[in-house]
């Protein structure tokens, strides 16, 4: 009993004193959320105009939706629109830094840093290269955008297809908002739709589905010997000290920031993306690579998935300097991929800085993610020239360790099927975005689907509940069938 009575003495000493009401509740990042929520309306709304080619009022209701309280309306609002210069302004000076996005060909729009004016404008990078020549209207799918309609096999229910197609545009929630869908069995569209005020030229984000772009990119160095997997990264960490020899930041791999498994600690992952992770590059004119370098080790590298932009941004970090130069660089994704399989319509966008944010910030549309699909569909040649390895196929399709006691779901920067999902392929891998953009290649099959949306609010969109109502048109046996 007198050990009772001393307990609840000290309680009501620490109480007393003050201690049990030291919990830090104060939001010391306030002003670079609301900062940040500028900068996603300046970049939104500058792509959407200038990349997309959509109009104010098609922003308001869709690129904007998820948006808690833009500013504005289309009708208008504090905000600023240079149609000439193709500049957006988001904001005043009064409280929240003025927010500016600059549109710059063939990257899209690039984001300013909150002290920085339109002056800068002729020192943003830019992408200079030719557009590929021949008129795409005149050039046979895949490598162009004639399509001669085929009847589809017989092997494929026509209704439920049609039926799949209705159950990604037509939601019961509202939340959901399918653009389009293109379906691609054995290199050829079977089913193509688009929603209101989008048609098969309009380019949108693809969020993270950037990743697999840039795991493909990363992937063609490796095959080359330019990169490898499984040695140190070589790269400068943050903050600079006076020797990097003992730094255990030295030991992570190519690999495992590819599998999500850096070690290094999460910022994104803790819900900070958009107060000081990697929301600052995305829409506040940080530095990406800054951001990414400096972030210290908090686990053994490949011991723990975690899924973090950043390192993704690391990888590419990599990527650059193993091509050397900056116009090698900047010149890179068209050159070795873009080009090659006819993805026209596709903007690599950069920092202010000139480094790609290939975690994210990729505009383009339905067909040329179809294209993309393909390439991996079909192990990596296309029009008989190998673009990418079957050895580094097999790699981005498995399942990376630290995902083994939690099913098996992410490759390397691909998800998988998980453990617990039975009713689609296991050979299916996927890509996947922020508002519902994905890219789902099913080998068995010989099938790739592209969903794009504009999702908004907590009803994500399920591309494997899509799979499933796909495959529905295809018979059980189909790859005995096909065997």
């Amino acid at each position: 009993m007198k050990r009772i009575h001393l307990l609840v003495a000290l309680l009501l000493c620490f109480n007393y004193l003050g201690f049990t009401q030291q919990l830090e509740s104060y939001d010391y990042l306030k002003s670079n959320r609301e900062m940040i929520q500028y900068g996603v309306q300046a970049i939104l709304t500058c792509n959407g105009l200038f990349t997309s080619n959509r109009t104010l009022e098609q922003i308001y209701d869709e690129e904007l939706k998820y948006l808690k309280q833009p500013i504005g309306t289309a009708q208008g609002g504090d905000y600023m629109i240079d149609w000439d210069r193709k500049t957006v302004t988001i904001g005043s000076t009064e409280n929240t830094p003025v927010m500016r996005a600059v549109f710059r060909e063939g990257i899209g729009c690039i984001i300013l840093a909150p002290d920085q004016s339109f002056e800068i404008i002729d020192d943003l990078p830019i992408q200079s290269l030719p557009a590929l020549p021949g008129d795409p209207a005149t050039i046979p799918w895949p490598k162009g955008d004639l399509v001669n309609k085929q009847k589809l096999p017989k092997y494929i229910d026509a209704d439920l297809l049609t039926g799949a197609s209705k159950w990604s545009f037509e939601r019961e929630s509202p939340e959901q908002v399918t653009l389009s869908l293109v379906v691609v069995h054995k290199g050829e569209i079977i089913h193509e739709r688009y929603a209101e005020g989008i048609d098969m030229f309009t380019k949108t984000r693809t969020w993270s589905t950037a990743k697999s772009i840039a795991a493909t990119l990363i992937g063609m160095l490796v095959d080359q010997g330019k990169m490898e997997l499984d040695t140190p990264l070589g790269i400068e960490w943050l903050p600079k000290e006076a020797t990097s020899e003992n730094d255990p930041r030295a030991n992570i791999t190519l690999r495992n920031l590819l599998n999500m498994s850096s070690g290094l600690y999460t910022v994104d992952s803790r819900g900070m993306e958009n107060a000081n992770g990697s929301g600052l590059s995305y829409w506040a004119g940080a530095s990406s690579l800054n951001g990414a370098r400096n972030r210290g080790l908090i686990r053994k590298p490949g011991s723990f998935w975690d899924y973090e932009n950043y390192d993704t941004i690391l990888a590419l970090l990599a990527m650059k300097n193993a091509l050397g130069d900056n116009k090698t660089y900047i010149e890179y994704p068209r050159k070795a991929l873009f080009d090659k399989i006819g993805m026209r319509n596709t903007f690599a966008s950069t920092d202010r800085f000139g480094d790609f944010i290939f975690s994210s910030q990729v505009y383009t549309n339905a067909r040329d993610l179809a294209r993309f699909g393909l390439l991996y569909e079909q192990n990596g040649v296309w029009n008989g020239e190998r673009i990418l390895t079957k050895k580094w196929i097999d790699f981005v399709r498995t399942p990376a360790p630290s995902t083994a006691e939690r099913g098996n779901f992410y490759g390397g920067q691909w998800w998988l099927v998980p453990d617990d999902r039975n009713d689609v392929p296991k050979d299916a891998y996927f890509t996947a975005g922020n508002r519902g953009q994905y890219v789902i290649v099913i080998p068995s099959h010989n099938l790739v689907i592209v969903r794009r949306g504009l999702d908004y609010g907590k009803q994500g969109f399920n591309i494997l509940d899509l799979t499933r109502e796909i495959l529905k048109a295809f018979p059980i046996d189909y790859k005995t069938a096909n065997d």
